[in-house]
This record gives structure tokens, C-alpha cells and sequence, in this order.
């Protein structure tokens, strides 16, 4: 690897901003100081420049196996670099599901040759693989997935005996998907019954509604509490269960944790008018209010950390009739872009950001030595340009479904530069391609 010297950034690290230099060896921070010279280092003069550590992307659907016409690990990490994503951990729900350690494994194998970000993959729960989810291992594995909730058909644990027993003996962090399916399958059956096949998507807050996600996140909740499991709820898309969460006790010493995704503290469902089905998420993206709760949330502790659920589908499967056309988006590559203007608008500081994206998300994770701009770790790392407009189009999007919820918008900030494991993966809009991520590996 080589040796790379960034000159004169502006850090934004643990709540502070302050001007450095950092000097890059073996993929490792090696210092951090002012004026570092090292002859026969590759110098990158980042004056002006903002140096934040990487994005770690606790849930993102890279789509393969099995689903590689909408994504793959190489097009998404691609993209996810792009917009200064530099680690990831990816979802079972591809096909086939993720539910034996032979089929995780087989993850691990094509993302060690075609993965430009660091990675994870979660385990996949069902009704009936509990013995293979034990088999799992807490040091080289993010955690185990359970949807309780009918995002993605058969891996839908529905079983309360499964549910409990999994909580009981899952021997790392459980992250969920909480969507109550009786509840949705009521308000479903009520709106056909209403409007015959002429549901449209500004139903689908109403259908996959408030109180299905509460009564599932609750439910969680309580199973975490009785069993002392290690939870960690995706996703929160209402005001009600922002305050199932606590904000008092340190992270470091929470057993029960909250993800929002961008998508949520972005979009509401006015927007449904003028986006229709490219803004469809499970769950869905619901009231301005909800909105403003769960920034709230994040900005007070109750909710810590932001992701994406990056999930693309094809532009023609997306339009389709809102009720064939399946739910998500593809989202890492204007992630960051997004919070950035949410600076821009006075909504979130910079030191939020990067708490929220990186510190938070390591800790939560419990990852080894990333996350951070701190000597000793890996070089995991994003320059950005405050004030370097860039429009989000069709022709600047990496994403192998070629399209974007944020097209036509004009973010303020560019990110200039991503390095991976100190490998300088992006640079203005070229990838260096030559290396690929690490697995990620935990400290438990």
C-alpha cells in the first residue's frame, strides 16, 4: 500500500474541528499533526477540504446473489465510495436467503474479490434455521437479522415461540425490521375493499402504518428487556417509537440501540405527490411530523445512529402500479451528500454527522478500529468540498438500476476524495480499483 500524506485538512473527529495534516502507512493512520513531512509520499493538498472518517452503513441490499439485474457488490460498493460510504453491512434477503453460514460465507468470498468498501454481512433468521444463527461468529460476523415484518416474503419470522428463543440465545446483536404483519394485512384488506386495484402510493403510510411499526418496535423492545438481548431496531420511520428508546444511558452501555435512515429524516409524504413510487420504503416514509420527531430523536441520543436501507430495484419494476411496484431505493451514493445539506440548513452539525455515521455506528457494532481519525487505526476516510455544488442526474449516478430519489437536486457539497483501508478508492469521479475493502472484525 502506499504512503499517503494529506496536507492542511480541516478534521471534523470526536466533536472537534481543527487543521492537520495526516500521514497514511500500510493503510493505517500513522500521524496526525501539524505540518507532517514525509519525502516519497504520495501528497494530497486538502487545504480548504474537509476530512470526516468514512460512513459505516449498518444496512444496505447489494442484491447479490440472485437479484444481480437490480445490484451488485462491485456497482453498489462503487457507488457507496462515491458518496463516502467506506464500510458496509449487507442484508439476507438476497436469493438465495441468507440463512445457512455456507451461503454467508459465499458472501464473504465474492465481496473479497469485488467489494471497493470494507464489509459485512448479516445472518439471516427464519421459523426454522435457529441452529445454524448459533453457529454464527460475534468476531467476524456484524450480526443476525430478523424481519419481524413482511418486507421480504419467506424470511419473515412469525413464530413467537422462534422470536423468543432467538432473542434468548442469540449470542450477538440482533438487528430487526418492525413492521406488525396482522396489522398491515387489516389495513390492506380495509383500503381494497375501498378502492378496489386503484390503491395509489400515498396509501402506503396509511397501509403499513404508524401503529403497525409501533406495536412490532415495542414488542421487540419488550423481548430485549425480558432476555437482555443485544438489540438493535432499523429503521425508525414514526414519533411514537422514538421514545421507546432511552437517552440517558452511554451508548457504550446500551443494550437496546435505534437506526434512522436518510430517507426518513428527508423525505415526508407530501412528497408522494411529485415522487410517487421512487420515494415506496418499507416502512414507509410517513408525516412531516414523524420526520421532524425522528431528528429530533437523533439529535437528542434516543435514535443512534444514521443509515441508508439502500435497496435498489429496477427503473421498470419501479414503475409499475403502486401496488406490484416493490419497495426501496437505491440511496449510498448521495447519503452523506444529503446530511451535508442538512448542515447547510442549519438542521445538524457537522461533529452530529459524523457521530451519527461513523463514531456511533463503530461503537454500536463494537467494530476494531475504525470509525475514527485516530492514530493506530485504519485509514478509513472522506474529503469533502463544502462549497462545490453538484446536481444529482442520471448520467453521474453509479448505480447499476440508473436512477436516484434525489434527481434533479443540488447538493452544496462534493465529496472529492474516499479512502478505503488507506487505499484512495474515489477521487473526482475515477475509482481506483486495484484493491479491494477488508472484512470488517469486532471486538466482543
Amino acid at each position: 500500500m502506499d504512503t499517503i500524506l494529506i496536507k492542511a485538512a480541516t478534521l471534523v473527529n470526536e466533536g472537534q474541528i481543527f487543521v492537520a495534516d495526516v500521514l497514511i502507512k500500510g493503510g493505517i493512520i500513522e500521524k496526525i499533526a501539524t505540518n507532517i513531512s514525509h519525502p516519497g509520499a504520495q501528497e494530497i493538498n486538502a487545504e480548504g477540504l474537509h476530512l470526516l472518517p468514512g460512513m459505516i452503513d449498518d444496512q444496505v441490499h447489494f442484491r447479490e446473489p440472485g437479484l444481480t439485474h437490480k445490484a451488485d457488490i462491485f456497482t453498489e460498493s462503487m457507488a457507496a465510495v462515491a458518496g463516502g460510504i467506506t464500510s458496509f453491512m449487507e442484508m439476507p434477503n438476497t436469493v438465495p436467503n441468507t440463512l445457512s453460514q455456507e451461503l454467508l460465507q459465499d458472501k464473504y468470498n465474492i465481496a473479497s474479490e469485488m467489494s471497493l468498501a470494507n464489509y459485512s454481512f448479516f445472518m439471516g433468521a427464519s421459523n426454522d434455521n435457529l441452529e445454524e444463527v448459533l453457529k454464527t461468529d460475534p468476531l467476524t460476523v456484524c450480526g443476525i437479522k430478523v424481519f419481524m415484518g413482511s418486507s421480504t416474503g419467506n424470511m419473515l419470522v412469525d413464530n413467537e415461540k422462534v422470536l423468543e428463543n432467538i432473542f434468548k440465545e442469540a449470542p450477538m446483536l440482533i438487528a430487526t425490521h418492525c413492521e406488525d404483519e396482522q396489522t398491515i394485512q387489516r389495513n390492506l384488506k380495509i383500503y381494497k375493499e375501498k378502492y378496489g386495484d386503484n390503491l395509489t402510493v400515498d396509501m402506503h403510510p396509511l397501509i403499513r402504518s404508524a401503529e403497525a411499526c409501533y406495536l412490532s418496535s415495542s414488542m421487540a423492545v419488550e423481548l430485549a428487556k425480558k432476555h437482555n438481548t443485544r438489540l438493535h431496531i432499523l429503521h425508525i420511520s414514526t414519533a411514537r417509537e422514538v421514545a421507546l428508546f432511552d437517552n440517558i444511558t452511554p451508548l457504550k452501555d446500551k443494550r437496546i440501540t435505534a437506526e434512522a435512515c436518510v430517507h426518513h429524516l428527508w423525505f415526508d409524504d407530501s412528497d408522494y405527490a411529485t415522487k410517487g413510487n421512487w420515494i415506496k420504503w418499507n416502512p414507509a416514509v410517513k408525516t412531516a411530523e414523524d420526520k421532524a420527531a425522528i431528528l429530533k430523536g437523533v439529535l437528542d441520543g434516543h435514535i443512534d445512529i444514521i443509515a441508508t436501507d439502500h435497496a435498489p430495484h429496477t427503473i421498470e419494476e419501479k414503475q409499475q402500479p403502486y401496488a406490484q411496484a416493490p419497495s426501496g431505493g437505491p440511496l449510498v451514493q448521495h447519503a452523506l451528500s444529503a446530511l451535508l445539506e442538512m448542515y447547510h440548513q442549519q438542521k445538524i452539525s457537522l461533529t452530529q454527522i459524523v457521530e451519527k455515521t461513523a463514531h456511533h455506528v463503530a461503537e454500536c457494532f463494537n467494530i476494531d478500529r475504525r470509525g475514527y481519525i485516530r492514530e493506530g487505526y485504519w485509514a478509513d476516510l472522506v474529503l469533502v468540498d463544502l462549497n462545490d455544488p453538484v446536481t444529482v442526474t442520471k448520467n453521474n449516478l453509479f448505480y447499476k438500476c440508473g436512477w436516484s430519489p434525489f434527481e434533479g437536486q443540488t447538493f452544496q457539497s462534493e465529496i472529492t476524495h474516499t479512502f478505503v483501508s488507506g487505499n484512495l478508492a474515489y477521487q473526482k469521479g475515477k475509482f481506483m480499483t486495484n484493491e479491494t475493502g477488508k472484512r470488517l472484525t469486532f471486538i466482543r
